[in-house]
């Protein structure tokens, strides 16, 4: 259930709100809108007309059922558009396109300065770099853990840039939160419960990926996951579905973009390099997630790809992705919004 409370409700009604809440048994969770607080009551739908007395609390609107499965990630929540801050520059949601690059694994010092300096100098707002790695086949190179995650911050310490980097399980998550902006969760764990509802307890920022043959709603269920747990600050990522097509190494599907602003508040990004696992394909999937309305772009930058210890393929050289931005300038221009 919904619990409006009116404009310019005082801060006492709404306590009295949450307390009845926990009384009942529920869990509530305050969503601050531009001009009213909207709070969720999540807990055992059969109690659904007890929690309907809460009309009658002093600064309470109105109680309204919220329809979709996916209760806090609904816009039946909250109406307007979710921004999640990562920095005091960089905010994700807005009229603003960010960009996240760096390469697939962080695999020495150099390889990671030097791909922080050149994705900064581009344009880009956040550095991406994999210190775990969850490998397909287990003799792949699976990432320096620890050693990767000192070099990030190290890399952030030179340029400034935030950093966003993969947490594979729940016994690694609090080392990784000490180090990373943003928390970024795998396709391959989308549905890794136990370690969703973990980072929701840490409350960073996560990135969720969309698991290779999820729905949209299975999608937005994991995000559900995360926030029931306490952290609204939700990131959500189209990185490419399994179909029958080979030509690409996952269909990209930026349908997904639409269908989830019409459905959520959460900030939508796209995975150009997953979607497509191409480099030649990267560019002009960038242009057209701008236009179907994402609010940021993850893209996979490495200054040797050719010798990468993982996804070589899609990553683009520096000079590459200096290029796009420039381009891509064009795009985020035409659909009135700043990179």
């Amino acid at each position: 259930m919904i619990i409006v409370m009116k404009a310019g409700a005082a801060k006492k009604d709404r306590d009295e709100v949450l307390r009845r809440i926990r009384e009942l048994g529920y869990k509530p969770h305050v969503i601050h809108g531009a001009t009213r607080d909207v709070i969720g009551a999540v807990g055992d739908e059969r109690g659904k007309a007890v929690l309907q007395s809460l009309e009658s609390l002093h600064g309470v609107e109105n109680v309204l059922p919220i329809l979709q499965p996916y209760k806090l990630a609904s816009k039946e929540v909250k109406k307007e558009s979710s921004l999640v801050r990562i920095s005091d520059d960089v905010v994700i949601g807005g009229n603003r396109v960010i960009m996240m690059a760096g390469p697939c694994s962080v695999e020495n010092e150099q390889q990671i300065i030097e791909s922080a300096i050149a994705v900064k100098k581009a344009g880009a707002h956040v550095l991406r770099g994999g210190a775990f790695k969850p490998r397909t086949s287990p003799y792949s190179f699976q990432g320096l853990e620890e050693e990767g995650l000192k070099l990030l911050a190290k890399a952030r310490e030179l340029t400034g840039l935030p950093i966003v980097t993969e947490v594979i399980n729940p016994e690694t998550a609090d080392l990784v939160a000490d180090y990373a902006d943003i928390l970024q969760i795998g396709a391959r764990n989308s549905q890794n419960f136990a370690l969703l509802k973990k980072v929701g307890q840490i409350g960073k920022p996560v990135l969720l990926k969309r698991g290779m043959s999820m729905t949209i709603q299975e999608f937005l269920m994991s995000a559900e996951y995360i926030m029931s747990e306490g952290n609204q600050s939700v990131i959500l990522c189209e990185r490419g579905i399994r179909t029958f097509e080979t030509a690409t190494r996952n269909t990209l599907d930026l349908s997904a973009v639409p269908v989830l602003k019409e459905k959520t508040h959460l900030p939508v990004v796209i995975d150009p390099s997953h979607g497509t696992g191409n480099h030649h394909y990267v560019a002009p999937m960038c242009f057209a997630g701008v236009a179907a309305g994402a609010d940021g772009l993850i893209v996979e930058v490495h200054p040797d790809p050719e010798h990468a210890s993982s996804d070589g393929p899609q990553s683009l050289k520096p000079k590459k992705f200096e290029a796009m931005m420039a381009k891509l300038q064009l795009f985020v221009e035409a659909a009135g919004r700043s990179l």
